[in-house]
């Protein structure tokens, strides 16, 4: 495949993964009403898990196909393109900061348990690479953490222990009683599987073409992975962000991108699973190592507004999200010159 080619198919990939998460937004609102399990939960682990399965066929197809490094920095990468994301939503929401308008103990506790398998992540680069069948055992590790997590954060959300203060900007998550008479849950569970399978089959094409394009201009695996693959199978995040924010449904919009986040970490252990040349985490340089940390930052800083809760901000938008767009693109430009 030629160059031009690549890059052809590159973006019809990455339009088809954007179209896709349209459709997931609207199916996903109409689930968390029919189910009652609510936004958050629904879009932090039903929805996150879906819109990031392009990434995961990426990151487990390159690594399989023995492109560690790719894989690596295509999965770290778009947690950090994510998290912008939110910025990004809340430029487009105009009424207030959107991390004031969304408050949730729920979004609090996935952004903790994202650092906490971040941290976890740096912890085992840092420990000798054994491993079980070509597998290092921290990936199963990973994964017993984020099911731990997931049970606390669903029992906080039965039970909470607090609540954030409601103000007149804060848009609370109401089961939409109309949604929930109109449509039948089978069908949106349909609809929802054949979204995700389109969005997986682009996932493994993009890898495809990502492969294509590193070897025919030169630039690092790692560079294209945390800019180019991880921004392109992250685009169902940013339309469903945008699309909920529009609709209203500001809990699924940020549940969404904190909650897909933590379950994108996971990209790794599936990632380390397939491939064959020992452990996935020490294969690793500075560059993902830098990424790790500039996606730490953010996720902290994100947080932080969450925590904060500004009213209104510089043209209504949030002091953490002009903040985290000005870290995001800083640390890439440092990235690409490393």
């Amino acid at each position: 495949m030629s160059l031009a080619w690549a890059i052809i198919a590159f973006i019809g990939l990455a339009a088809i993964i954007a179209v896709a998460g349209t459709y997931l937004t609207k199916i996903s609102d109409r689930l968390a009403d029919v189910t009652g399990l609510g936004e958050a939960l629904v879009g932090g682990v039903l929805l996150g898990g879906v819109t990031s399965l392009s990434g995961i066929v990426t990151s487990v197809t390159a690594a399989f196909e023995n492109h560690p490094e790719l894989a690596f920095s295509n999965a770290v990468g778009g947690i950090a393109a994510q998290t912008v994301f939110l910025a990004v939503a809340d430029i487009a929401y105009p009424r207030a900061n959107l991390e004031h308008a969304s408050a949730s103990l729920t979004s609090l506790m996935q952004g903790v348990l994202l650092i906490l398998m971040l941290g976890f992540v740096v912890l085992v680069m840092a420990v000798p690479p054994y491993t079980i069948s070509s597998v290092h055992p921290a990936s199963l590790v990973l994964l017993l953490i984020y099911i731990f997590g997931t049970r606390l954060i669903s029992k906080a959300q039965k039970h909470p222990m607090w609540e954030p203060s409601n103000t007149s900007e804060t848009v609370t998550d109401e089961p939409d009683e109309a949604n929930a008479e109109k449509y039948r849950l089978t069908p949106l569970l349909l609809q929802f599987i054949g979204l995700a399978a389109v969005v997986a089959f682009a996932g493994y094409f993009i890898a495809q073409t990502a492969i294509q394009i590193a070897d025919k201009t030169g630039v690092s695996e790692s560079f294209l992975g945390a800019v180019g693959t991880s921004i392109a199978t992250s685009l169902p995040e940013l339309v469903v962000s945008i699309s909920a924010v529009r609709q209203g449904a500001l809990t699924l919009a940020v549940s969404n991108i904190i909650g897909g986040n933590t379950f994108d970490i996971l990209f790794l252990a599936f990632a380390d699973s397939a491939y064959r040349n020992g452990s996935l985490y020490h294969h690793s340089d500075n560059e993902q190592l830098f990424i790790i940390a500039l996606t730490i930052l953010l996720s902290g800083v994100l947080l932080l507004g969450l925590l904060h809760r500004q009213k209104y901000g510089f043209a209504k938008v949030g002091w953490e999200s002009l903040l985290m767009i000005a870290l995001f693109i800083g640390g890439y430009l440092v990235l690409y010159f490393m």
